[in-house]
């Protein structure tokens, strides 16, 4: 009965989310992994898109018209992205797509939305390169955005908390062959390099794999006092796991993957203590965050009243806003509109991560900047903050730092 129960309520959300007719819908596309080792990232991220899109439609939709979610699982991988993406664009004729996880599908597909202008809004997919894989003068504009902490800001938190906040002398890099784990481990290395820091090890391991004691000896036998991470839960639970196997415990401090509920869940007390960078704490510290916690737990009922990716969630969740905002503004769903909308936003977008006030210009589409982002640890198998000092701060919105002109 309450399984009956629960899938009438996602459906009953899927419909106000513009299961509506193709006439009389703006479609857009939400893209990710949901299935298989990142499925905790895409499926909390493709639920807050729907939250999203569900009050948007609600309200009136957006020009008159509904938002259609067409929705589509890559599996993470590369060529699956790319199929969907042209698929979408031809054959479904969406206006603009939201999604990307992973780097490498992000990397692989968006290269077709870039060439029929049809603007991408990679809400979680951190690889610094994703919004410079099209950049002037070979193009002219740019139709990648991204509302998430890129990972030329999340490496340099991970090397300031670990070297100067608590003044380990020697760390050790673990990251997988993936795009985004090596693009993770080279921001990794150049961050270490700016405070004269070399990693004693530096590993790779692949997706899939089960055991990283070859790895961990190395660190070990190195003197690593901890671990720097770039991976995707499964993989970042096993490193856990092999130290709990060796006896020997070392703090791991990573990307903000760490916070995946496939990471928490499967390492156990291996895992608590973990520290990574978040945009958003499951912490209902502000009117809206309240609002949009308890919507989500009540529609979708996550294990243990815990959004198995809170981060992925709030990020999709802002996008669709951000995007409604930009068609709204451009009066049309044109490509080339909307990507000039939202490169002069005019009105001020409430999101759950932060309030964007012009959140991109025609050079500048990263709406996250260094400030935004603070420390989470695992604690109790959930993420909660890792600074008293933010805790207390929860509740103040972190807005956007704008780039400031070069001098000439």
């Amino acid at each position: 009965m309450i399984r009956t129960l629960k899938l009438t309520a996602i459906a009953s959300l899927m419909f106000a989310a513009g299961l509506a007719t193709a006439a009389d819908a703006i479609k857009v596309g939400v893209t990710g992994p949901y299935t298989g080792g990142s499925s905790s990232m895409g499926v909390s991220m493709r639920d807050g898109v729907r939250l999203a899109t569900a009050e948007i439609n609600k309200a009136g939709g957006v020009l008159g018209k509904q938002l259609q979610l067409v929705e589509r699982d890559d599996e993470a991988k590369n060529e699956r992205g790319v199929q969907i993406a042209q698929e979408l664009i031809n054959k479904e004729q969406v206006v603009a797509t939201m999604g990307f996880i992973n780097t490498g599908v992000a990397l692989a597909s968006q290269r077709f939305y870039q060439e029929a202008k049809i603007p991408v809004f990679n809400n979680v997919a951190t690889g610094s390169i994703v919004t410079q894989q099209f950049k002037a003068p070979e193009f002219p504009d740019n139709y990648i955005f991204r509302n998430a902490a890129h990972d030329s800001i999340q490496a340099p938190m991970i090397v300031e908390e670990a070297i100067a906040r608590r003044g380990f002398k020697k760390v050790a890099i673990l990251a997988d062959s993936t795009n985004y784990g090596q693009l993770g481990r080279d921001d990794l290395e150049k961050a270490l390099a700016a405070k004269g820091v070399k990693a004693v090890a530096v590993e790779k391991f692949n997706v899939k794999d089960v055991d990283m004691t070859a790895q961990l000896l190395k660190a070990k036998e190195a003197g690593a006092e901890a671990i720097l991470t770039y991976a995707i839960g499964p993989e970042l639970a096993q490193i856990a796991n092999g130290m709990t196997k060796l006896g020997w415990k070392v703090p791991m401090i990573g990307s903000w993957t760490l916070s995946m509920a496939n990471f928490i869940d499967n390492a156990g007390p291996g895992g608590e203590g973990a520290r990574m960078p978040q945009t958003f704490i499951q912490e209902p510290n502000t009117m809206k965050r309240k609002a949009f916690i308890e919507s989500y737990l009540k529609t979708f009922k996550p294990k243990n009243n815990r959004i198995d990716s809170p981060v992925s969630a709030a990020q999709g969740y802002d996008s669709v806003y951000l995007l409604a905002a930009a068609i709204k503004q451009a009066g049309t769903t044109e490509g080339s509109k909307v990507r000039e909308a939202l490169e002069n936003l005019q009105a001020k977008v409430e999101g759950v991560v932060t309030t964007y006030d012009k959140p991109f210009t025609h050079d500048d589409h990263e709406a996250i900047t260094a400030n935004i982002p603070v420390f989470g640890e695992v604690k109790g198998s959930k993420v909660v903050y890792a600074y008293e000092e933010d805790r207390k701060k929860g509740s103040d919105i972190r807005t956007k730092v704008a780039k400031q002109p070069a001098k000439k």
